[in-house]
Order: C-alpha cells, then sequence, then structure tokens
C-alpha cells in the first residue's frame, strides 16, 4: 500500500503556498485563481489514483502484474446478499446515511387507519399516550431505531464536518499517510454499538427543545460533499493494476488517450460544501405527545394532525432549492422552468474514437455451410454423442438426447409440419411461414428437436414464453407479436399441452391479444413417419429468416427480431473461436434456452461443435441453487454459462457443500456481465470459489442484445498475467454522459468491468444516443454499434423502426460516414477502453433523462438495496422506472415489502432510500411505493415485469401499502411565482366605457316596466289579502307526499285565514310587540307558508330555520339553536312533533334546553282573528331576515326590507312571466335565498300555482319530481343540484321505465338550478342528455345565480336567447385575465352563463382590491346594484363595519356615486353575438367563484372546484373530493368509494394530476369513507368545515399521506 502514501512537501512548495495564501487574503488573487495554481502546484504531490503511473505515458502499456492486495480482499464471505452489492457501494450508501443521521429526519410518517395496520406491528409501535388508534410515531424523532446505519470502517471516529474539504484531504496526506480500513461490514455509525445506542437516545431526549427541524432531502449535496471521512471510505480490494487507464499526457500530440480525469486539475475545482446551520424552533409547551399549535384563527389545537402538518409546514419553510431565475412571465404564457445547463458540468474532452475492428474471422476448413449441415453430419457420423442431458427436480439427470436422436426427430417434425397440417391441396405451412415454439422451461429436448425441425422444414420458429393463464403479465403483447408474424400453428410438448388452461369443452381458449393458433404437440409418438424416399433439402446458408427472437421493449411492447441463417451460421462460427470451443465439450447452462445467450451456446453453437450441454431448468435452480455447481464437477464441465443471479444463490447456499471441485472449468460466461452490478457478484464468487479449484482468468463476462446478438465476450486467457480491465466511473459525469475516472475516495463511483472485446470479424463505435448518429468522443458515453454479419436484420413488419436500429450509418464530425455498410445499434451504453476493452454502464431501456441528466435504472436499484434492504423489503424485487409528469421524466421506485416489516419500519427504510438516492446520484425520487409481498406481476422466469408494473401504477392499481412521495425537492420545473402587477387605478384613461383601450365590464336587466294590478301594493300582506277577496277559491299552494299523492293544498282565502289565526295566537300567546323577531322551524311545507303570512299580519319579522334532524339531533340541533340566538328571536313557533323534539332528551344532550325562548306549536290555533291586521308605516322596515350558512362557513342574516321583497317578486315575475294560469314545480329548500322566495312568497305575489315538493322525499322516491312535473304539465320547474345529482345516479337505468309508466317532459320550457355558485356543466350536460329521451329540450336546462346580498342576480326566463357556454384558457384565469380558447384545446375550462340578467338588476366586475372597474378581459368581484339588494347583514356582535361595504361600495373611480352591493364572487362579463328581447346584443355573465374559496398559490388564484374537477377525473373509486390550502400547503381531500386498499394508488395519481393540470405541488392527501366531505342543503361543500375538521383531527382518515 505504499505506493498510495503523500509525498511530503519540499519547502519551497510551502513557502508558494503560504505566499498565495496571503495573497488571496488581501484579495490580489480571485478564489478560482488561488484554487488553479494550488492544485498546479500540489499536483505532483497528490497521491495518485490506484493503477495509475505518471511516468508511464503510453497508451498500451504493458500490464503490471496485479498487487497481492487484489487476491486477499477482506470480503464477508457471501453471507449477505450479493446480487447486486459491490462493497463500496454499500458503504457509499451507509456514509451517505450517516450524514444525514446527524440532521435527524422530521418528516411526517404518513397515518393509516388501524384497519390497514396489521394488529402485530401495531402494538410494536404505538407510543405511550397516544390512542390505539393513532398509528403516528412521536414527533420528536423519526429515525430512530437504526443503528447499524454508518457505513464506517471499525471504528474510524465520523467527522462532525458536512464534507471532506481539500484541506483536510492534503493535511492528511502530508501529515499521516494513507491508512485504508476496508469496511464490508455495517458497523455503529458512532464508533461501538452502545455509544452510538446512547446517542440515539441523547437525541431523541433532546430534540423537543433544541433538535433542528430536517427535512428528507432538503439541501442537495455536492457530489464531494458525502464522505464523511475519507479515509474509511476507500476500498482495499482493486488497486494494482485494476484501473487500465492511461496516464495523464502533458502534452497534446497523442490525440488517441483519454484527457486526464483523475488527478484534482483546474479545469474541475473542488466545491467545499459548508456545514449547514439549522435553525432552532421556537419551543411550544406539549400536551402528551403532542404540540400545542394554533391553527390560522389562533384557536389552540391540540391534535397530532395539526401538530404533525404544522412540522411538515416548518420543513417546507426552509429554502429546498436556489430561487428560480428571474424571466418575464406573458400575460397568457406560463413558461415552465426550462432546466439551464449547470455550468460546471463536465463536457467530453477526449479526441474523436475511432471505430474498433475485431479480430478477423478465421474460416477452419472444417465448418459447416449450414447449422443443418452440422446436425447433419453429427446425426450420421456420431448418432450416439450426447447432445442434451436433461434434469429434473431432484437434479437427477431425466433424458439424454444424442445426435442421431435429435436428426431423426428433427427430420420427423420437418416433415409433419410440411404434409399433416392442412390438406395435400392446400397445406397449413409453408416454408418460410413462422410458426410458435411454446416449450416450458424445463424441457429443452423437445424444445431443440422442434427447433431444428423447423429450421430442416425451412419454417421460421418464433420461441415465447408459456402462457399459463389467459392473463399473464405481458402475454397480451406476445399475442401481438404472433398476430403480426401470421403465426397459425403452435409447436409445443405433450406435457406442456396438458397444462394450458383448457375451456369447459377442453379446447385451449384464445389467449388475451392472440390470434387463433393450431395447437400441434411434437412428441414421437404423435406424429408420423416420414416416407423413405423424403427427405429435407439441407442448403448453404443464406439471407433467409433462420428464427424470431422476441424482445420486450422498455414500454411493454414485443417486438420480433429476424436473424438470417447466414447471421445465425457467422455468430456460431464467431462464438467458437473467440470462445475456442472444441468438439465434444461439455457445457452446463443454465440460461433460458428459447433466447438470447442461452439460445446462442445451448441449442446452436453447441450442435456446431458437437457439444454436450448439461441443461439445468430454473425450477431446480430454485430447489437447489448450487446444482449447476454441482452438475460442472460431477461432469468436469468445461464451459458455463450463467447469470449474475446464479452466482450470487450459489454464494448463499454453497456452506453445506465439502467436495467442490471447479479447476475443470475453463470459462465461466456470465450472460448478464454488462449489467454495471453484476462486477460485485463475480468478485464475491471468485472470492469464495477460488479456494475449490476456480481460476480467476475463467470468470467471462460478455454483453449481448437480441439486436446485435453477442456484443463483446470476454476471452479465457491462460495468460494470468492479463487482467481484467476495471474503471470506477464518477456517477456525476456518467450523469453527463462523460467518462471521468474517480480516485475511489468518493462516495458517488459505478465500478465498471470491461466485457472483453469486439466480436470476430465485427466493427464497432460508440454513437451518441440521442439525434443523428455522431461518433463520441474517447471520454463520452454513447450507444454501442456493431456492423456485422452476425446480427439481427430487422423488427419483423416494422420498417421504420428497422431503419433507425439495423440500418445505422455512423458520421465523423465533419459528417463523413465512417463505413458504407450499415451498423447495428445494441441498446446498450458505454464506452471503448484503452487496449480495445469494452465496457458498458448501462442499457438504453433503463435510461431515464431528468432535468438533462440520465440516470440508469439500475444503477438506483442497487442504491436501495444497500440501505440494509434484507429487513424490509425482498433483494431482486424492485422496480425502478420514470413516469413523465410536467414535462420532465420522474423516478419512481416499487419494492415488494417483507410481510413482517412493521410500518415505522418500513418508512423509515423509504425515508433512507430517499436520501441515500439524493447523495449518491444528486437526483430526487417523485415516488417509493412499497406493495405487499408476490404482488409486483412477473416475467416468465421470475424476474419483475417493468412495464406491466408501470401500467398498474398509471392506472392506479398497483394497491401499495406504503407512499412516499417528495414532489416538492424533483419537481424544479414550476413557472414561476407570478409577482403582482398593479391593476389600472385612477390615472388611468378612462374615455366613456372603456378602461385603458378595453370595454367596461357592465350590464343590466331589462326595465321593470308599467305596474299591474297587484305591483301597486308595497307590501306582500297586502297582496295576499287583495288575492284572498278577488280569487278566494283560486289554489296557490299544492305540496305533494313522496308517492306523489297531494297531501294539501292551500287557496288564496285559506291562506288567509290560517296567518289571521297564527296572528292572533302570536299576539295573544306569545304577547309578542311589532317588529319582533320569530323563528319559524317547521319541515318544507305548508304550515311554513301560513306561518310566515301569521308574522307578517302580526307585524313580527320571521326567521325561517331548518328543523333539526330527528336521526342526528346532536349536529343539527346545535345550528338550529345558534340561528335562534344570533337573530334574537322572542319566540319559536313549530309544529307539535318538532317542539317535542326540540325538548326531549336527546336535544339537552345536544344543547341546554331551558335556554329556548317560548315554543308555540302551530298545530291547534285560537278560533278567533286578531283584532287588526298589523300594517307596516315604512316599506324600508324588515320584512323578514334571511339566514344561512355560506360555504366558506360563516353564518350570516340578511336584512330583507319590504320594498325589497316586493320588487324582488316583481322581477322573478317578469323574468319568468308568472301569472295566475301558471303551475311552478318547486323541488327546493323553503329555508333561504331564492328557494325560500320561490316557495313562500312568488305565488302569492303573482298568483301562479306553485307544486311543493320536499327535497327529502326524493331520497325515497328519485322520480318523485320528475313524475310530479309530467303529471301537471308543468312548464317551469325550479330544483338544487343535490336534486338534479340524485335524478342523475338514481334514474341513470330506470329511463326505459319511466318512459312506460307515461314520464313526459317535452312540456318543459325551463328548468333552472338554483345555485350560489359556478354553473356545473358536466352535471347539467349528463342530466340533459340523460332525460332527452323522455322529452326534455337541452336548452330547457339552466342555472341560476344569486349570493348573500342579493338573492337572485340571475335566472334563467322564458324568453330571451339560450343559454351560452364558453371555453377559457385555465393559466390566463390564475392570473385574473379572460382569454376565450376553441373547445377542446389544452387548459380550457369550459363555463357557462348563470341565466340572464334579472330585470331591474345592474353588474358591474370590479377589481376586489382596488375597487376600480375592469375592462372585460379581466376576471373581477361581480358588483350588483338593484332595488332588491339585502339592507345589510343582522349581526348581534356589532361588527357591521367589517361587513358594511358589502352592501353599500362605491367604485374607486368612473361611476363613484352609485352604490353597489359586493357579492364575494369572481366572475366575468362577455357581450354574446346573440339578441335579447329588446333586440340588443346580449351580455353573458359568467360566474368563477367564490373570493372567500379562492386559493392564492405561487401568486396565482386557484379556484378549488377546478382542482377538484382534476383529481376526480383520475381514478375511478374517488367519488368526490375537496380542497383547501393550510398555511402554503395545499390539502387534497378524496372519498374513496372501494376498499381500502386502493387508498394509497390515489395518493401519486392525484399528485401528478394536480401537478399536470394546475402546476401546484400537493403537501397532504387525505384519503376518508363516502360521505365525510361535508355538504349543505343547495348541495355545496363546505371546504372550511372540512378543514376545521382536518385539523382537529376529526375525519377518522382511511390513509394521510404528507408529500415532502
Amino acid at each position: 500500500m505504499a505506493d498510495r502514501d503523500a509525498l511530503p512537501l519540499p519547502l519551497e512548495v510551502r513557502a508558494r503556498l503560504a505566499e498565495l495564501e496571503l495573497e488571496l487574503s488581501e484579495g490580489d488573487i480571485t478564489q478560482k485563481g488561488y484554487e488553479k495554481k494550488r492544485s498546479k502546484l500540489l499536483r505532483a504531490y497528490l497521491p495518485h489514483p490506484p493503477g495509475l503511473e505518471a511516468s508511464i505515458a503510453h497508451e498500451r502499456r504493458p500490464p503490471m502484474a496485479p498487487s497481492a492486495s487484489r487476491y486477499h480482499r477482506r470480503r464477508s464471505s457471501g453471507t449477505r446478499d450479493e446480487r447486486y452489492r459491490s462493497d463500496v457501494h454499500t458503504e457509499a450508501v451507509q456514509a451517505a446515511l450517516a450524514k444525514h443521521k446527524e440532521r435527524k429526519m422530521a418528516v411526517p410518517m404518513p397515518s393509516k387507519r388501524r384497519s390497514l395496520v396489521v394488529q402485530t406491528s401495531m402494538d410494536a409501535y404505538t407510543p405511550p399516550g397516544f390512542s390505539p388508534l393513532s398509528s403516528l410515531p412521536p414527533l420528536t424523532d423519526t429515525s430512530s431505531g437504526s443503528e447499524e446505519e454508518g457505513g464506517q470502517g471499525e471504528g474510524t471516529p465520523t467527522s462532525s464536518q458536512g464534507s471532506v474539504s481539500m484541506e483536510h484531504w492534503i493535511s492528511r496526506a502530508i501529515h499521516q499517510g494513507s491508512t485504508t480500513s476496508s469496511s464490508s461490514s455495517s458497523t455503529q455509525s458512532g464508533g461501538s454499538g452502545a455509544a452510538g445506542r446512547l446517542a440515539d437516545v441523547l437525541a431523541q431526549t433532546h430534540v423537543g427543545k433544541s433538535g433542528p427541524i430536517a427535512h428528507l432531502s432538503l439541501k442537495r449535496k455536492t457530489m464531494l460533499g458525502i464522505a464523511e471521512n475519507g479515509n474509511s471510505l476507500r476500498r482495499s480490494c482493486e488497486f494494482g493494476s485494476d484501473l487500465l487507464w492511461p496516464p495523464p499526457l502533458e502534452s497534446d500530440e497523442n490525440h488517441s488517450a483519454p484527457p486526464d480525469v483523475t488527478t484534482y486539475t483546474s479545469e474541475h475545482p473542488v466545491q467545499v460544501e459548508r456545514p449547514q446551520v439549522s435553525t432552532i424552533p421556537r419551543t411550544t409547551p406539549k400536551y402528551g405527545n403532542a404540540k400545542l399549535m394554533e391553527t390560522g384563527d389562533g384557536v389552540p389545537v391540540s391534535s397530532r394532525v395539526s401538530a404533525k402538518i404544522q412540522q411538515l409546514v416548518n420543513t417546507l419553510k426552509q429554502p429546498r432549492r436556489p430561487p428560480l431565475r428571474e424571466f418575464f412571465v406573458d400575460d397568457f404564457e406560463e413558461l415552465l422552468e426550462v432546466q439551464q445547463p449547470d455550468p460546471n458540468q463536465p463536457r467530453p474532452e477526449g479526441a474523436q474514437m475511432v471505430a474498433i475492428r475485431g479480430e478477423p474471422l478465421g474460416v477452419v476448413t472444417n465448418w459447416p455451410p449450414s447449422l443443418e449441415a452440422a446436425l447433419q453430419r453429427w446425426g450420421t457420423i456420431s448418432p450416439k454423442a450426447p447432445c442434451l442431458t436433461t434434469m429434473d427436480t431432484n437434479g437427477k439427470p431425466l433424458y439424454v438426447l444424442t445426435y442421431g436422436k435429435l436428426w431423426s426427430r428433427s427430420i420427423k417434425v420437418a416433415y409433419n409440419i410440411l404434409h399433416k397440417l392442412g390438406t395435400k391441396q392446400e397445406p397449413m405451412v409453408r416454408p418460410g411461414d413462422r410458426v410458435a415454439l411454446v416449450f416450458p422451461n424445463n424441457d429443452p429436448a423437445a424444445f431443440m428437436v422442434a427447433f431444428y425441425g423447423c429450421l430442416l422444414a425451412e419454417v421460421v420458429p418464433v420461441p415465447i414464453e408459456v402462457p399459463l393463464t389467459r392473463k399473464d403479465a405481458g402475454s397480451q403483447q406476445i399475442g401481438f407479436l404472433l398476430g403480426s408474424c401470421g403465426v397459425t400453428v403452435a409447436l409445443t410438448s405433450d406435457a406442456c399441452h396438458k397444462g394450458l388452461p383448457k375451456g369447459p369443452t377442453g379446447e385451449i381458449p384464445q389467449f388475451k391479444g392472440w390470434p387463433k393458433l393450431l395447437w400441434f404437440v411434437t412428441e414421437s409418438k404423435h406424429l408420423s413417419k416420414p416416407p423413405r424416399d423424403w427427405f429435407p433439402h439441407i442448403k448453404d446458408a443464406n439471407n433467409d429468416t433462420a428464427y424470431i427472437e422476441y424482445k420486450t421493449c422498455k414500454d411493454g411492447s414485443v417486438l420480433g427480431v429476424t436473424v438470417t441463417r447466414i447471421a445465425l451460421l457467422t455468430h456460431c462460427q464467431a462464438l467458437t473461436q473467440s470462445c475456442g470451443y472444441t468438439e465434444a465439450e461439455i457445457i452446463v447452462n443454465v440460461l433460458d434456452f428459447k433466447k438470447d445467450v442461452g439460445l446462442w451456446h445451448g441449442i446452436l453453437t453447441s450442435v456446431m461443435n458437437m457439444m454436450h450441454v448439461i441443461s439445468i431448468p430454473y425450477s431446480l435452480m430454485k430447489v437447489n441453487p448450487l446444482s449447476w455447481i454441482q452438475k460442472v464437477c460431477q461432469y468436469k464441465a468445461k464451459v458455463a454459462c450463467v447469470k449474475s443471479r446464479d452466482m450470487h444463490w450459489a454464494l448463499v447456499a454453497h456452506r453445506d457443500q465439502r467436495d467442490i471441485n471447479l479447476s475443470s472449468l475453463r470459462m465461466l460466461v456470465v450472460a448478464d456481465g454488462s449489467n454495471p452490478w453484476s462486477i460485485s457478484s463475480c468478485d464475491a464468487f471468485l472470492n469464495v470459489f477460488q479456494s475449490k479449484g476456480l481460476r480467476p482468468e475463467v470468470i467471462c463476462p460478455c454483453a449481448s442484445s437480441a439486436e446485435a446478438l453477442t456484443v463483446a465476450i470476454r476471452r479465457p486467457t491462460d495468460d494470468s498475467n492479463q487482467p481484467p480491465g476495471r474503471g470506477v466511473l464518477s456517477m456525476q459525469g456518467l450523469s453527463y454522459g462523460v467518462i471521468r475516472v474517480d480516485s475511489e475516495e468518493r462516495l458517488s463511483v459505478l465500478t465498471v468491468q470491461d466485457v472483453g472485446t469486439v466480436m470476430p470479424g465485427a466493427l464497432m463505435c460508440v454513437v451518441k444516443p440521442e439525434g443523428v448518429p455522431q461518433l463520441c468522443r474517447t471520454d463520452e458515453i454513447g450507444e454501442l454499434c456493431v456492423c456485422s454479419i452476425a446480427t439481427g436484420m430487422s423488427y419483423y413488419g416494422l420498417s421504420g423502426m428497422t431503419k433507425n436500429t439495423f440500418e445505422v450509418f455512423p458520421m465523423s464530425s465533419s459528417g463523413a460516414l465512417i463505413s458504407e455498410y450499415p451498423f447495428t445499434r445494441t441498446g446498450l451504453l458505454g464506452f471503448i477502453g484503452p487496449g480495445g476493452l469494452v465496457f458498458v454502464s448501462g442499457k438504453m431501456d433503463g435510461l431515464m433523462v431528468v432535468s438533462g441528466r440520465r440516470h440508469n435504472a439500475d444503477d438506483i436499484v442497487a442504491t436501495a438495496l444497500a440501505v440494509e434492504p434484507m429487513k424490509f423489503v425482498y433483494r431482486g424485487r424492485i422496480a425502478v422506472f420514470s413516469v413523465t409528469v410536467l414535462h420532465d421524466e420522474r423516478i419512481v421506485v416499487v419494492a415488494e415489502q417483507r410481510p413482517d416489516s412493521t410500518e415505522e419500519d418500513s418508512f423509515q427504510w423509504m425515508s433512507r432510500v430517499l436520501q441515500a438516492i439524493d447523495s449518491i446520484h444528486n437526483v430526487g425520487v417523485f415516488c417509493l411505493a412499497l406493495v405487499p409481498a408476490n404482488t409486483l406481476p412477473k416475467t416468465p422466469l421470475g424476474g419483475i415485469h417493468l412495464s406491466e408494473t408501470k401500467q398498474l401504477f398509471l392506472e392506479g392499481s398497483l394497491h401499495p401499502c406504503n407512499v412516499l412521495m417528495c414532489p416538492h425537492t424533483c419537481v424544479t420545473n414550476l413557472p414561476k411565482p407570478r409577482q403582482k402587477q398593479p391593476e389600472i387605478g385612477p390615472a388611468s384613461v378612462m374615455v366613456g366605457n372603456l378602461v385603458s383601450g378595453k370595454r367596461i365590464a357592465q350590464a343590466s336587466g331589462r326595465d321593470l316596466g308599467q305596474i299591474e294590478d297587484n305591483d301597486q301594493f308595497l307590501f306582500l300582506s297586502e297582496v295576499l289579502q287583495w288575492r284572498a277577496q278577488t280569487t278566494p277559491d283560486h289554489v296557490l299552494f299544492t305540496l305533494l307526499s313522496s308517492k306523489g299523492a297531494v297531501l294539501s293544498s292551500l287557496t288564496c282565502l285559506q291562506l288567509h285565514k290560517r296567518a289571521e289565526k297564527i296572528a292572533a295566537m302570536l299576539m295573544e300567546r306569545g304577547h309578542l310587540q311589532d317588529g319582533d323577531h320569530v323563528a319559524l322551524v317547521y319541515p318544507p311545507g305548508i304550515d311554513l307558508i301560513a306561518a310566515f303570512y301569521g308574522c307578517l299580519y302580526a307585524g313580527c319579522v320571521p326567521i325561517t330555520v331548518r328543523p333539526p334532524h330527528p336521526q342526528n339531533i346532536a349536529t343539527t340541533l346545535p345550528t338550529v339553536k345558534m340561528i335562534v340566538e344570533v337573530s334574537r328571536s322572542s319566540c319559536v313557533m313549530t309544529s307539535q312533533v318538532i317542539s317535542k323534539l326540540l325538548k326531549s332528551k336527546e336535544a339537552s344532550a345536544a344543547v341546554d334546553v331551558r335556554a329556548w325562548p317560548p315554543v308555540l306549536d302551530t298545530d291547534d290555533l285560537p278560533k278567533k282573528k286578531p283584532p287588526q291586521l298589523y300594517k307596516p308605516s315604512n316599506p324600508d322596515t324588515l320584512a323578514y331576515l334571511d339566514f344561512s350558512v355560506s360555504t366558506t362557513g360563516m353564518l350570516a342574516g340578511v336584512k330583507m326590507s319590504h320594498t325589497a321583497t316586493s320588487a324582488f317578486c316583481r322581477s322573478i315575475k317578469l323574468q319568468c312571466e308568472l301569472y295566475p294560469s301558471r303551475e311552478v314545480a318547486i323541488c327546493l329548500d323553503p329555508y333561504c335565498g331564492l328557494g325560500f322566495v320561490l316557495w313562500c312568497l312568488c305565488s302569492v305575489y303573482s298568483g301562479h300555482q306553485s307544486i311543493l315538493i320536499p327535497p327529502s322525499e326524493l331520497e325515497v322516491n328519485p322520480a318523485l319530481w320528475l313524475l310530479a312535473v309530467s303529471q301537471f304539465r308543468v312548464r317551469d320547474t325550479f330544483c338544487s343540484y343535490s336534486v338534479m345529482e340524485l335524478c342523475t345516479k338514481g334514474l341513470g337505468l330506470q329511463t326505459e321505465s319511466l318512459k312506460s309508466r307515461g314520464l313526459d317532459l317535452s312540456r318543459v320550457r325551463t328548468c333552472v338550478v338554483v345555485a350560489e355558485e359556478r354553473p356545473r356543466i358536466a352535471l347539467t350536460q349528463s342530466f340533459s342528455k340523460l332525460f332527452k329521451d323522455l322529452g326534455l329540450h337541452p336548452r330547457a336546462v339552466s342555472t341560476s345565480f344569486g349570493c348573500r346580498v342579493n338573492l337572485a342576480i340571475c335566472l334563467q326566463g322564458t324568453s330571451g336567447p339560450d343559454p351560452t357556454t364558453v371555453y377559457v384558457d385555465m393559466r390566463a384565469l390564475r392570473h385574473d385575465r379572460v382569454r376565450l380558447v376553441e373547445r377542446g384545446s389544452p387548459h380550457s375550462l369550459p363555463l357557462m352563463e348563470s341565466g340572464k340578467i334579472l330585470p331591474g338588476v345592474r353588474i358591474i366586475i370590479a377589481n376586489p382590491e382596488t375597487k376600480g372597474p375592469l375592462g372585460d378581459s379581466h376576471l373581477g368581484e361581480i358588483w350588483v346594484h338593484c332595488a332588491h339588494n339585502g339592507s345589510g347583514y343582522f349581526t348581534v356582535y356589532g361588527d357591521e363595519a367589517l361587513q358594511s361595504d358589502h352592501f353599500n361600495s362605491r367604485l374607486s373611480f368612473g361611476d363613484t356615486q352609485t352604490v353597489w352591493a359586493r357579492t364575494g364572487y369572481l366572475g366575468f362579463l362577455r357581450r354574446t353575438e346573440l339578441t335579447d328581447a329588446s333586440g340588443e346584443r346580449h351580455d353573458a355573465l359568467y360566474v368563477v367563484g367564490a373570493l372567500d374559496e379562492a386559493m392564492e398559490l405561487r401568486g396565482m388564484r386557484y379556484h378549488p372546484i377546478d382542482i377538484e374537477t382534476s383529481v376526480i377525473r383520475t381514478h375511478k373509486s374517488i367519488m368526490e373530493c375537496a380542497v383547501f390550502p393550510w398555511t402554503n400547503l395545499l390539502v387534497v381531500v378524496v372519498e374513496l368509494e372501494g376498499s381500502e386498499q386502493e387508498a394509497l394508488d390515489l395518493v401519486p395519481l392525484v399528485t401528478n394530476a394536480v401537478l399536470e393540470e394546475h402546476y401546484l405541488i400537493v403537501g397532504v392527501v387525505v384519503v376518508v369513507d363516502i360521505g365525510v366531505i361535508p355538504i349543505n342543503s343547495r348541495g355545496e361543500k363546505q371546504r372550511m368545515h372540512l378543514r376545521d375538521g382536518f385539523l382537529a383531527d376529526q375525519l377518522d382518515p382511511i390513509y394521510v399521506a404528507y408529500n415532502m
């Protein structure tokens, strides 16, 4: 090791260093210049990376003898799982994690409902003081419980600085020399175990006082800043001449040498990361385990959820990443942030590479002219020679196929295929046709016979996997391949045929996506003998297709690669030459013999050389992983073909074996040697089996691909002085496609081994992976391309893709072609190192390009597995893929979780995987999901089916049991947050109706017109008296029962008489004065109407209140009590049933029943009438109070004067053309707003008959409302959204039966939905479509709009144009701009006009902040001026000043005289092409949403309904959704219909959809049961109630996910 020690610095160098430091401190030299000069001075004295001697300046220098240390590595002897492991990697990961450990994680763990968590694991970690329901760990520490984190060397102290600075490194080199400690075992991060544990305990106890709240991966590490203590991180296993890179050259003469990428040169200055100072959170008193916190309203809440959210909020407040660069945001074009290239990123600097030629293919005289000729030769010359031995599951030889039998049976199969299928005139299969070969993995003999039978018959075999079920992963795609190849016949074995799934009659069903196949069994006993004179025609190899090998692409589609007969033969010859195969050699094959290396060596080349293959089936390997080694010993095999997995399995199982001798092996072909992680398996295998006779030079990794067949293979040499090539490459460099050799000091390195040299007779070059196939430079990673006869020819039937893959003409930087012959792309990424050695660093299929940097899926799998995987997840069952979200790829990791790991353990593991990947690859993971064991789709040989897994993830049917999403760290290309522009102010030029060149957004309904007979009365009570005199028997109200029968009706006179009696009762029993307030607590019906007019007759002010729900008193009664108290009601009038309910035992549990004002029941009225009826002196006095709870949860009573009430009724009468002869059906709640006015007031004012249908009855009989409309032949009807939804959902399948019952809606001219929100287009359209067959005209359905200050502003009348729909750009809307777009354009949002503006109403759109008028291309607040505005809020608290401008606001400029009421809703006006009744162009009002509910996020205005619509569309199980902001987080609550297993599927889907469509990151996803989202009587979501419930932890969620 001494060769690595640092050289002492001479005095003059030290003096020069001191001078430099002085210059730097005085500012005479820049930091960069200082570093440049300093590194130049020190270059000669820094220790060289292993294998690099500055003295040797020649490219192909003679190889040195490997240093002894190489063979005495201190490795753990195979006890840990080695498949993906490279020691340095595990060590790197542990060190990166140990660094994180100092900053404890404070990411809240997702909480899960009890039913979703296994009982045992729950009890294991429910902390004391928590309810058993809670599955949350204590807040103080989320990363306890993992002592063996750090990968420090035995007892090396962890340096407390966050990174190793150059200073530290050099001083170490100067003072102490370099010591190395191999650390393959995982030891405590704190030195000794006890001390480490103690430190953990201390960390836990003190975190409440001063623990910095960290974040999962808040700050990206620079690649250097990972090593805790460089000393312990060096590997002791690969020194000496492992690295064959040439040393740096001082001059640039020799261009072919790769550039110096080893020492710290001035071009790559070392960045030093300063340790981060964490902020210390303010201490808050704690109650139990939760912190006492304050909600946004300043109310302290002691709850788990809120404390957890606060923690998350604190976390998110810390800077996540450098602020986005400034750029101009156009009004409409919200640019996504484009990732700018990193100025420090490494760039290739080498010369352009030259194509490398393999050795010439030496044609040996006795090589056969074709493979069939070889078979004929061996079958006739040495028929007894064994060709193939198959094994049973006990490892006993099952059957030996000799060359003679193979020859005779293949002839038989060929004859039967050609002559026994179909008829003589019409054979089913002709030469050149494709046939499928379906054979199980344990029957190579039958496969071999069928394969050679096809070759002899000149038909093209397509070997595929056995379909086990009708829905195998990927089997549908295989079917598509067979269909496109025109396959009609499938050859199979007897046993396999019996095992295929059968239909009821015994025939094999057609598999999904497969063509219709004839299944043909190839066993000899089922075949007829060919006649004596029939003989297959054996030709020399030509360009006909020999076979088709299937290949699965990244997206799951299956392609067929055609291989010609000449390519097949040349490939066998090239393999024979490079592997040195000789006749009668014995070869053990563990690989799949149907494709790839297993087929090429074990079926094809073996026959060419008359070799004997011992075939080991996968099923035997599962039972006995050592079986292949035992067969090598037993048969003294010279060659074995295996994968890293098989070596790894053998390592795990080798303990029990004594007598293993591998000295007979001259070549161990590692089929997946091109996988960067196979190196650790090779090393570990050699380490263990070297003592059993295995020679190091025997291990021969090879690289192959379906398109280029064998790309490169390491030759078995007897010269053990020639060590294999190793490259220790910087991951950072690789992610930019650049090769930088790393000095093994840093953690983020990838060690790759060579896969030998180019195949004989082939030419290889490396081209850029994207775009034009241009040659790479020598230090650049690209796609390997091969020019050779022995490659695939095409993708069957796909000429376009064939051209891009098999007909590539690489060119030099000058644009000249390097060869006239086409090259084939191999799909492998890599480079050609010194000595022509080929290195593969990854596959094109596993490539993920995130923000312009390339990452390889295999590398990320390896990092995940290095985080103590064995406890929590299964090795080899991890899928890594990328999904495109918001115009960039995002990494998703899915792993199978062990059944015994607890929730908290898994969460710990997941958090640490995220840290490790972030540190080592410098890339964030978007989503990490754990699924239950054995639930990921598998390929036939047991691997994970990647594309199928990705598909399941994308469609939300993966059913994970744990999910962690980190969009905050990954998504760096969000648009820049918007800075508010100052809006138009008084200084703007205002000319006529224009504001800065735009038409002012204002509109008005028609005039109220001339007075009719009933319009002369100022008071409704007078109108009723007048009607009772003039038309006493005219029916005003008809109430229907749930059966549709008339329950009761009221004529003008009956109503008048009843009202008189009620007035008398109020005066007598209630002793009320005029102006007293009376609460009317009635179910929807006629009593309510009578009581209302009774109050007017007595001069009292009525307040209608929804009665408490008898089944739900606890929640509904307090609201009743509150309204009664807030409205200062002097008495409560109600029915007998309800009056009993108000004083019942259940009621006393909910409220103080003694505090009710006097309760009068109107069921028994006095017989006499009052002395005289009250007539108000002033029309502006109060007529009634309209109390309701807004969607934001605010209870407010609006004062309605007599003037306003009469004006309101008159406006509706004109708009809807209501006259005494009319009938109107009303299915609305009669307690507030327009619903109350239509139910109680309009009939009395206009004289029409109102058919009253209580909405609650529809729950019993959904068809009630529509049947009534049809039966009474109603032309106008009013309903609410909840009624419409009930009909749409409840009657969807009953339209036919309703039609047969005579339901006819053709007379309906207006069906108006009464609402205080944006029209729900989807619902109104589906309602119209559904009932179109029953005669409903689509134009009849429309909406109205009202709000607190004005109960009806718009209402679709009878005449006037149809309601119009426009499409606006949602992105512009977020900036309060209105930009119309075409239907179907991206980001378009359909908005329907909210009905026609009522007569007498004026509207203007104003800026809610500046109160200035807006142009019609702006979104602003709707202000209204009209006679039926409310006159103010009725409140007890006297904070009317706060609300006063709701009812009397003035514009800040323009028309400053008019008094307007502010609706609190955002909307815009558009002049349409339509004309209204007066011939004017019609102005349409579009309501967008409530100002209170709009969310200001990232400087933009979002409307909850838009986000909710996107979320509901993502998955069929989401029934309802509500969103609300909490501090700067977006919380999404979804109601799940279906099993709770689906809950976690929704988290990534919801996050993706909101990112994609709204550019927002969801902070918390809460999955709840159906019915949890509160909805008011108008069918509107009460989002603020939901928010309060969430913060108080009252939702009982199924799952809560906190997105990091």
